[in-house]
């Protein structure tokens, strides 16, 4: 009776995640893992639903303002049937950076290189080993935090460190581990946890957007297994709709054996390979996206010069009409933003004609009333 009951309730769990699970996972550590996901999800799905009940679905978006109504203009013409720019549904496709875009980038700092600091500083189960070229790069993420300033190339090295720093985990106890760390207190704000640091009218544009028939898609620069987790969390939107800097992953018993020639056992388990196959940025976004979605979006978000690349190819669609917004970080009260950061992404803007969205001047909060920057 009971393995009738496990089978049952994981195929219950499967229909609502709207994802396969692992038959061969042991049946109690993969009840806990999905139950937590499915709450998350809920989570996700009650936000959305408090937020429509304000009054419309960009409620958390000043009135009148120029990006509202750009979005709003864009949508209206590309879904109405009778409007020369209708794009059907298979082709609403938009395409979103996480970090600075959806996600606080500043608390203190991206939150892939705060989880590597945390694991090779902090972890008691790892920092023991951790070599002095782990120290090295962790004491780096630091000055990055202390200075604001990224040493050139570090992006791409830091990649590769935090592929290693978790090699031979398993891809479920990794996911865990990004969980248990994504649920300590914020840094930098009272009132929410570092994975609940999502903009909260960017939130609600994804909705918006998904309720007018569009597919969306995150792509991060960030380890895509690491953006699953923190998406899971805070959007209404499956895992594989996530695009990210791809970490190669082998099986447990698999060895040096290349995987062409490896058979995955009844008793494998997948496991982190230490080794990413490219950081995820500027020219390779585009790549992962020509991959992962087979034909280019209409749609971009982005924050950064780092995503002029995925815009420019969203950009040059020819069949559909196309559009671009940008975040800007302006507000230095409710986030960590300055107009001086801001400026050079409103100066690009109104170079190609992409559309700013002031976090300042555009949203009526950013991460939801009850959060508050810290003081010093």
């Amino acid at each position: 009776m009971a393995g009738k009951f496990d089978e049952i309730l994981r195929r219950k769990i499967s229909q609502t995640l709207g994802e396969p699970i692992d038959e061969s996972a042991n049946a109690d550590d993969l009840m806990f893992d999905l139950g937590m996901r499915y709450l998350r999800k809920v989570a996700a799905e009650k936000r959305r639903k408090d937020h429509k009940k304000k009054g419309h679905q960009l409620s958390l978006w000043v009135d009148g303002s120029a990006s509202k109504k750009a979005l709003v203009d864009y949508v209206d013409a590309v879904t109405s049937r009778n409007s020369p720019d209708f794009i059907p549904k298979n082709d609403r496709i938009a395409v979103f950076d996480l970090d600075g875009t959806l996600y606080c980038e500043s608390d203190p700092t991206w939150f892939d290189f705060m989880l590597y600091k945390h694991r090779i500083l902090e972890d008691v189960t790892y920092r023991d080993m951790a070599s002095d070229y782990e120290r090295q790069i962790a004491n780096t993420v630091q000055t990055v935090i202390d200075t604001g300033v990224v040493p050139a190339g570090f992006e791409v090295e830091i990649g590769s460190c935090i592929a290693r720093a978790f090699a031979g985990m398993s891809v479920k106890d990794f996911a865990h581990y990004v969980r248990d760390y994504a649920d300590r207190q914020s840094p930098g704000y009272d009132g929410m946890t570092i994975g609940e640091a999502f903009y909260q009218p960017m939130i609600q544009v994804i909705d918006y957007l998904q309720d007018h028939g569009f597919t969306v898609y995150v792509c991060s620069g960030s380890d895509r297994l690491v953006v699953r987790v923190i998406v899971e969390g805070g959007l209404f939107l499956a895992s594989r709709y996530v695009i990210g800097t791809e970490e190669l992953i082998s099986a447990k018993n698999q060895g040096d054996k290349p995987g062409s020639e490896y058979v995955f056992g009844d008793h494998d388990e997948l496991v982190l390979s230490g080794k990413i196959a490219e950081k995820n940025l500027k020219m390779t976004k585009v790549s992962m996206i020509a991959q992962q979605v087979g034909q280019c979006p209409v749609l971009s978000f982005g924050n950064s010069a780092g995503d002029i690349s995925m815009t420019n190819y969203v950009m040059g669609n020819e069949q559909y009409r196309t559009a671009a917004f940008f975040v800007c970080c302006d507000d230095d009260v409710r986030e960590s933003g300055s107009p001086e950061k801001a400026r050079p992404v409103y100066d690009f803007c109104a170079k190609n004609g992409w559309t700013p969205i002031s976090m300042k001047n555009d949203w009526l909060t950013v991460f939801g009333e009850s959060v508050t920057k810290k003081t010093n």
